[in-house]
């Protein structure tokens, strides 16, 4: 019996102790839920330029997001891409099937950062805590044009003057006491990049803000103005070869091109759209990140990536394209090349993951980060610290940590083999290319060496 009675004594207790651990638990939960809540702070918040009369093409007015970090003096101005559209027909058509990217009518009030904008330190190792803006893109002129709407064309075209417009207003909401402001973007926004990190380092510096370092990080930006695989007629956006959109564009957006390179290339200004001919002229620290094999590129070049199996020329041209942009990157010091089949990076989620030679993206921009404050101070660069890297290997996806491959009509994941094999590769073919027996080829592409 006294048994029994303890035992129910023992049964309350731990009834009670269970109780007080439910009880301890809901306060903590309670006391975390402002932080929570505050998790909605993580997203940037959209503002429209004071300056109204910069716009976007449908006249609309054009705007960022921002995320104000108070403690950090480092700043992030993030250009988005999309394309681009360059007579009234394409723009039209555009308008009515991306309106997104050319009228801020239906923009959301906040963003979520990911990737390099992303404010958790697991996914954006040495960025997190910066002061985060996100400019998107609604001016199709990729981020050159200056021109204001017109009866002619019916849109404005102010890629460039936005940018400008964006960093004076940012001025007082803390830019002025800035330390370092990375001017980054993704496809047609890295192009922009390379067009506008010196106007945005000589505005501020005309301001009189003379100590924020500006730097620039474009990525998948870098596009070459290569003979396409085959010809087509200049119809729209995705036949036109890089060469004629440009040289059509630049007039009808009114362009603005950097000062240096635009005297190199009178009368032919386009040139200064592409990264290996800009780039020698540019005068702040610029850091390319590159797939050796872009899919926006390979689109330009008419090379069909699925569907039917590939022909041993279109094989042939992806190889090249790889060859030739290693080429073109050789002379730029700060850059990060995998081989892979993809197109931009710095805002995906898996940023983190890809590595050339051992090292990551974000360790290669810390390091970049490094060399630069170090190069300011007279020291020496930090040791295993690399900032220039490219791989060597001479196939996509020859890299095994690139990223997924997805079959576009089905959406499965493919591994290297099935996605070469799927290409209509040839693996016997391929082997006695490379003088070697098929089985350790096969070897070497399932590890990715």
């Amino acid at each position: 019996m006294g048994n029994g009675h303890f035992n129910a004594n023992k049964t309350h207790h731990i009834k009670n102790k269970t109780q007080i651990k439910r009880t301890k638990l809901k306060n903590l939960a309670q006391s975390l839920y402002p932080c929570s809540a505050q998790k909605l702070d993580y997203d940037m918040k959209l503002h429209f330029l004071n300056n109204t009369s910069v716009t976007c093409n449908d006249g609309s007015p054009a705007g960022y997001y921002l995320k104000e970090s108070r403690g950090s003096r480092r700043w992030l101005i993030f250009l988005e891409g999309g394309w681009y559209c360059f007579n009234k027909e394409n723009c039209d058509s555009r308008y009515e099937t991306m309106r997104r990217l050319m009228s801020s009518s239906k923009w959301p009030q906040t963003k979520t950062g990911t990737g390099i904008l992303s404010p958790l330190p697991e996914e954006n190792p040495h960025w997190w805590n910066a002061n985060m803006v996100f400019i998107p893109y609604c001016s199709s002129d990729v981020w050159s044009g200056a021109s204001p709407k017109t009866e002619q064309s019916g849109y404005a075209f102010m890629g460039s003057l936005i940018i400008q417009e964006v960093v004076k207003d940012l001025l007082s909401k803390g830019l002025e006491n800035a330390k370092v402001l990375l001017l980054a973007g993704s496809s047609a926004g890295g192009t922009g990049v390379l067009l506008n990190v010196d106007r945005v380092a000589e505005l501020l510096e005309g301001l009189g803000h003379t100590s924020i370092q500006v730097r620039g990080l474009a990525d998948s930006g870098w596009f070459l103005d290569n003979k396409q695989y085959h010809f087509t007629d200049c119809v729209d956006t995705v036949s036109c070869s890089p060469t004629e959109i440009i040289k059509r564009g630049i007039t009808y957006w009114g362009s603005v091109v950097p000062e240096r390179c635009r005297k190199s290339y009178e009368g032919e200004e386009w040139n200064c759209f592409f990264g290996y001919r800009v780039f020698s002229s540019i005068k702040s620290p610029v850091f390319v990140v590159q797939w050796l094999f872009d899919e926006a590129q390979l689109t330009v070049d008419n090379i069909q990536l699925t569907g039917q199996p590939m022909q041993e020329g279109q094989w042939r041209y992806i190889q090249n394209l790889g060859i030739e942009l290693r080429k073109t990157l050789n002379n730029v010091p700060a850059m990060f090349a995998p081989a892979c089949l993809s197109h931009e990076v710095i805002t995906r989620t898996y940023w983190i993951d890809i590595q050339v030679k051992g090292t990551s993206l974000p360790r290669a921009l810390h390091c970049w980060d490094r060399s630069l404050q170090d190069h300011r101070n007279n020291k020496a660069p930090p040791k295993g610290c690399p900032v220039h890297l490219i791989d060597s290997c001479p196939w996509p996806h020859c890299n095994p940590t690139c990223p997924t491959i997805r079959d576009q009509f089905t959406g499965q994941e493919m591994n290297v083999i099935q996605f070469l094999m799927h290409m209509g590769f040839d693996v016997q073919k391929m082997a006695q290319q490379q003088g070697m027996d098929p089985s350790k080829l096969l070897g070497m592409l399932s590890s990715g060496s």
